[in-house]
């Protein structure tokens, strides 16, 4: 089994990854393997509702001068998806939202792609309007018939500078929670 993160943060291992690598150990010890894809430099454009993809059912956006059909290709061979973004103006990254809507749109059209893998979501914020950001990512997967395990918390660290989230204990005891609870869940199914 694997599990695949988007980390949708400009800073490419700020304190989004951080919290994400805490995930990621608890993974780990129960025998999941897991990549992290640093969203941080790359192109990656908005949905243009061209519709393509529900004619063309090749499990692919058009656009194709960016880096979103990779990451399409990465959640459909994973087996669960996390997906991790710091907070801008009370909800996720542009590059995090580009690829829910691309990638969502895509998995809905073609039979719902996505349906039945495990899927996490992780918010980095530095005081307020995480909890929008966490619905967000949430709402991707709920819409394409994933699977979500809960935590202790919400699946939020606190953090301004590169690092803060490692002094933030409940935010990290929340990711060994989610990291633990989504080995079981992906273990059972």
């Amino acid at each position: 089994m694997n599990v695949v993160a988007f980390n949708g943060s400009a800073r490419k291992d700020g304190n989004t990854a951080i919290l994400v690598k805490t995930v990621f150990k608890e993974l780990k010890k129960a025998g999941i393997e897991t990549g992290m894809v640093q969203l941080a430099g790359k192109k990656i454009h908005g949905c243009t509702a061209c519709q393509k993809c529900k004619e063309n059912k090749d499990k692919r956006c058009v656009i194709v001068n960016d880096f979103v059909n990779d990451c399409i290709e990465m959640m459909v061979e994973s087996d669960g998806i996390i997906l991790a973004s710091p907070t801008y103006f009370s909800d996720v990254s542009t590059e995090m939202k580009a690829l829910i809507d691309r990638a969502g749109y895509v998995a809905r059209a073609n039979d719902h792609m996505f349906r039945r893998k495990v899927g996490a979501a992780v918010v980095a914020g530095r005081r307020a309007g995480a909890i929008h950001a966490f619905d967000t990512m949430n709402h991707f997967f709920l819409i394409n018939q994933m699977i979500v395990p809960g935590s202790s918390y919400w699946n939020i660290g606190i953090g301004h500078a590169p690092g803060d989230v490692k002094s933030d204990t409940e935010g990290l005891a929340t990711m060994k929670t989610l990291g633990t609870n989504m080995a079981w869940l992906m273990n059972r199914l």
